[in-house]
């Protein structure tokens, strides 16, 4: 991120600049360097370098390059100048932590001390505290001022980083439609893998639970699928994710209590109008994976009676058309044939 494209230079804490606190002056960017030269650095056994991982810094002036600016390379850092003689300080302290703790990384937090470390905060014109000042990439690109309430820090910090969980949101969203193509393609074992990575991030997210019952039917393990379905909450079996599994589900069930598929084929072999014959069929059909076949079963009896049991093939189509979801292909088929029995 490069400051000819900062989007913070517009936000309500970029004009916060020209605030001041107790009667101070304003911060300041005005003729400071873009990044400023660290003092000559102290012998090692006088300061005690800040982990790469750490979230919360105290930094120097020695220390600053590499606590501020060459982390903010990698993550926005913000830093808090302060004094131990400034009460506006020491109430902005833990609610900055606070925030900067919930962004769970994403930013980072370094304090430093006015009073022991003045040259920085000297270079980049900081007459009154407490003062935040953002760095991204190497180079200032906003602050704020004062003793500001969490709600303002915390959008302070959202600017910067996204709101909490973004990247994770992020990896999963990404983590559940690479598991929909394993599955899609056959590799049930690595989408399940998937889909139980992401449930170990997150236990609500319905559609991983919703994936992961499907990788079980599909490798015929209905009776773990029915009990994962009868464990989860209330309020996340009423995702429509997870209601089109309970569907699927109900439809292998009832399939199981329909008899033979091969005496139901010589049932219509021998009278094609046996309409109930052909509807059991269609069921059947739909649970071995046999979606075309299925659909056109039903369609036939639409096309033959579509007064048989009130319709009952276009509501049983519909039924399949939920499971199989809008975009696979004998959904697309079977609709189009659907509305020409329909509309013609």
């Amino acid at each position: 991120m490069s400051d000819t494209n900062n989007p913070y230079g517009g936000s309500q804490y970029g004009g916060s600049y020209g605030q001041s606190y107790g009667g101070g002056t304003s911060v300041s960017y005005g003729g400071a360097p873009a990044a400023p030269a660290p003092a000559e650095p102290t012998p090692a056994s006088a300061e005690s370098p800040a982990s790469a991982g750490d979230v919360i810094v105290d930094t120097t002036t020695a220390g600053f390059t590499r606590d501020v600016l060459e982390e903010s390379r990698i993550r926005p850092v913000l830093v808090d100048f302060w004094a131990p003689w400034c009460g506006p300080c020491k109430q902005l302290t833990p609610v900055i932590e606070k925030v900067v703790n919930d962004a769970g990384g994403a930013v980072r937090l370094a304090k430093m001390n006015i009073d022991d470390h003045p040259s920085i905060p000297g270079q980049l014109g900081i007459q009154s505290i407490p003062a935040v000042i953002a760095f991204v990439d190497g180079r200032p690109v906003d602050g704020f001022m004062g003793a500001v309430p969490e709600s303002q820090v915390r959008e302070f910090v959202e600017k910067l980083a996204g709101p909490p969980g973004a990247d994770q949101a992020a990896e999963i969203e990404a983590a559940l439609t690479e598991a929909e193509g394993l599955l899609a393609s056959g590799q049930v074992q690595e989408a399940a893998q998937l889909y139980g990575a992401v449930l170990q991030a997150d236990q609500e997210n319905a559609n991983a639970a919703a994936g992961m019952m499907q990788c079980l039917i599909t490798l015929g393990e209905t009776a773990r699928a029915s009990q994962m379905l009868a464990s989860l909450p209330e309020e996340m079996a009423a995702d429509p994710a997870i209601q089109t599994v309970k569907t699927k589900l109900e439809q292998i069930e009832e399939a199981r209590k329909l008899g033979d598929p091969v005496a139901l084929e010589q049932a219509l072999a021998a009278n094609p109008d046996d309409h109930e014959a052909r509807m059991n069929l269609a069921k059947i059909l739909n649970v071995q994976g046999d979606r075309e076949a299925a659909a056109e079963h039903l369609l036939t009896i639409m096309r033959k009676d579509r007064t048989f049991d009130e319709d009952g093939a276009r509501r049983q189509l519909l039924q399949f058309f939920e499971v199989w979801g809008p975009k696979d292909p004998a959904t697309i088929s079977a609709r189009r044939r659907l509305s020409s029995i329909l509309f013609s």
